[in-house]
């Protein structure tokens, strides 16, 4: 499978090599018409494919995160028109689309032998790309500029919105003719795009996302149904550069630091033990969210011990979070004010510890790191090359279970469902249900809780956090509450170590969400302020349309309160 992966992204940098990406932004007419044969259309759909036309939600837009306190333009509601992502999401997206529907116009007049079968596949591709497109378009900014058809220049300046329930319905269309046309799998000599069962979970996606919960529960259930994916073994290891095109992998985008299609950002994440600079870290309140091993959040659970935070916990919170006094990258991690050398593996003696802020004062700021993906080839070349992974079947397993939920269908299989991924975490079978926390209940209410809280452990750093607390209307409470950490090293030493406190004061209540509350130990003077969130409801639940498309398109009308 890695070959297949390889040999698709060589043709993808080729491709990339001699492509403009500056192309056919909506405001400009199409200019490709050259595709005349099969070579050309390969190319042409492998174009459509490239990491630029697949951004991914941050993890910094969400209450996952701390960067020492600082802020972006979701999490200090300074979010307007002139934001570099809405520019570039907005005009990336719309290439794409163009791109897709004028590979769309013109298989309609390919004249070269190809069959039949073949065209209408490369059709299907072609509409699964479009649909993904328009998903992302609704999904962040609502009602958007639709079409479907090769825009001429002057067209192009006038088009106004439509009304995304429009949009969701041919969005939908797209994705049943590429489910319906498009393979289970590809051999070893095909390159590798999207499958039948990527549309049916991509459309999975967009309809939970809408609250079209039974075309999300059909399409999810669909694709559980082809047999085609399972859970990989190992929850760990499946983020790993070296774990490429996995057995649970649906949708991809693969990377390879030879070809200079890499992870960039690994010194901002690694240790300073290590050469990096420990500087994007889990915030606490993820931290706190992962239940304890008796299925109880940490304010309920007997099992909970503020001073050993790690102990007891489910086994995604080591596998997310590095834990301390463990290996990591070749050293003992160990913030610690009292730890001022620590032990390198790599040598076999104690070396001094950059790892905490009594020696570095830009350590973690709150004492902790990410280890979820992260490798050792993230200290060697600080950049990285693990799959961008689009859609995993974990995520349709909770998908399809979500959506039972809102439904009011809770059944076998929506326990099932959360179960297989949960009892995957703790590396057993789900019927071996003394070995893990099976979900039990029945509750809709209670059932929605776990489900929101095992996304939030199944998928924390992979960009699902933000569009989870857009949808659920969460953002406003979570992206309102302060950022804490540490205090700086000689308060900690005096107020939380030396008082037998660390390394958490006290257990944080947590309300119905899962949200924990840090502001008591805030007020006691044992934890420190990092910065303050905000998040503006009243606008923020949508993107502001670019500016410049504002400009030069007067029946273009901006989303309220930007």
């Amino acid at each position: 499978m890695k070959t297949k992966l390889y040999s698709m992204l060589l043709v993808l940098f080729l491709v990339s090599a001699c492509t403009d990406l500056n192309l056919n932004p909506l405001s400009e007419g199409s200019s490709e018409s050259w595709y005349s044969d099969q070579t050309e259309i390969e190319m042409a759909l492998n174009d459509l494919y490239r990491d630029p036309f697949w951004p991914t939600d941050a993890d910094d837009w969400s209450d996952d995160w701390t960067y020492r306190g600082q802020t972006n333009a979701i999490t200090d509601a300074t979010i307007t028109g002139e934001w570099s992502t809405v520019i570039s999401w907005w005009a990336n997206t719309y290439k794409a689309v163009a791109r897709a529907t004028t590979l769309i116009e013109n298989l309609e007049e390919v004249t070269d032998e190809i069959p039949e079968d073949k065209l209408t596949q490369y059709k299907a591709d072609a509409r699964f790309v479009r649909a993904s497109q328009y998903a992302r378009l609704v999904a962040h900014w609502g009602d958007v500029v639709y079409y479907n058809n090769t825009l001429e220049l002057e067209e192009s300046f006038t088009k106004a919105t439509t009304d995304k329930a429009t949009i969701l319905a041919t969005i939908y269309e797209d994705y049943d003719y590429a489910a319906a046309n498009l393979p289970e799998e590809y051999g070893n000599s095909e390159n590798l795009r999207a499958t039948k069962g990527a549309a049916l979970a991509m459309k999975a996606r967009i309809a939970l996302y809408m609250g079209d919960y039974a075309l999300a529960r059909d399409a999810a259930k669909d694709c559980m149904e082809l047999g085609a994916y399972e859970l990989y073994d190992d929850f760990g290891a499946l983020f790993l550069s070296s774990t490429k095109n996995s057995v649970e992998t649906i949708f991809a985008i693969p990377r390879s630091v030879e070809l200079d299609v890499a992870f960039w950002d690994c010194k901002n994440y690694i240790s300073r033990n290590s050469g990096g600079w420990g500087a994007k870290d889990p915030s606490w309140e993820l931290f706190s969210a992962f239940y304890c091993t008796d299925g109880l959040p940490i304010d309920e659970s007997p099992l909970y011990n503020p001073r050993e935070p790690f102990n007891n916990r489910d086994p995604r919170c080591s596998a997310t979070i590095v834990e301390f006094q463990t290996e990591h990258l070749g050293y003992m991690y160990q913030p610690h004010p009292d730890s001022t050398t620590c032990y390198s593996f790599k040598t076999g003696a104690y070396v001094k510890n950059n790892d905490n802020r009594v020696n570095a004062q830009y350590a973690s700021y709150n004492g902790l790191l990410w280890k979820k993906g992260v490798d050792e080839d993230w200290s060697d070349d600080y950049k990285s090359d693990p799959d961008k992974i689009i859609m995993r079947y974990a995520d349709v397993l909770l998908m399809y279970a979500e959506a039972k939920i809102e439904l009011g269908e809770i059944d076998d299989s929506v326990l099932d469902a959360m179960n297989q991924v949960r009892a995957r975490a703790y590396g057993v079978a789900v019927g071996e249900t003394s070995s893990y926390p099976a979900v039990t209940t029945t509750s809709q209410e209670d059932l929605r809780q776990i489900l929101r809280i095992e996304r939030r452990m199944e998928f924390a750093l992979e960009g699902r956090r933000y569009m989870d607390i857009i949808r659920w209307k969460l953002a406003e409470k979570v992206l309102n509450i302060p950022n804490y950490g540490m205090l700086d090293p000689v308060e900690l030493k005096e107020k939380v170590v030396d008082a037998d406190l660390w390394f958490f004061p006290e257990t944080p209540v947590l309300d119905e969400d899962g949200v924990a509350d840090f502001e008591p130990m805030y007020n006691a003077g044992l934890i420190k302020l990092l910065g303050l969130r905000t998040f503006d409801k009243s606008k923020q639940y949508l993107w502001p349309i670019p500016s410049k498309e504002i400009l030069i398109n007067e029946n273009l009308t901006q989303n309220p309160g930007y």
